[in-house]
């Protein structure tokens, strides 16, 4: 099962909301577990930079199954997976990617966002994410 159009259009939509609260400008993209778009957002003002960054933090989390924030700490020198964000064309392994899944725990998508500091991202995405459950 995928992320419908809906689901990721309400995760836009609350991610937006979070965004706008802690006052920043945001590109959200929503994938789906094949990492294919199916939705995204730029922000009125939101650096241009962004968009793929937000991108390759939705693959990333949809790839790995697991968010971008947890990835982190196993890409550092000397640990094991050091270096993998040269693989696929190139992966973000920073905070700001987030997996969604369904009620039985199956991934159907992520989320990525981008546009702020990794701990606002990370929390725009965690509202995103959350609008789903």
């Amino acid at each position: 099962m995928n992320i419908t159009l809906a689901q990721a259009e309400a995760a836009i939509s609350a991610a937006k909301k979070k965004a706008i609260k802690l006052k920043t400008k945001m590109n959200i993209c929503v994938v789906d577990a094949g990492s294919n778009l199916i939705a995204f957002a730029h922000m009125d003002g939101g650096w241009i930079g962004s968009v793929d960054i937000s991108m390759k933090k939705a693959k990333t989390a949809a790839w790995f199954l697991m968010d971008t924030a947890a990835l982190s700490p196993l890409v550092q020198p000397g640990e094991a997976l050091f270096n993998i964000e040269h693989s696929n064309g190139g992966l973000i392994t920073f905070p700001g990617g987030v997996v969604i899944k369904d009620e039985a725990g199956e991934v159907i998508g992520a989320i990525g966002v981008s546009g702020s500091t990794v701990d606002n991202d990370h929390a725009v995405a965690i509202a995103g994410m959350e609008a789903i459950k």
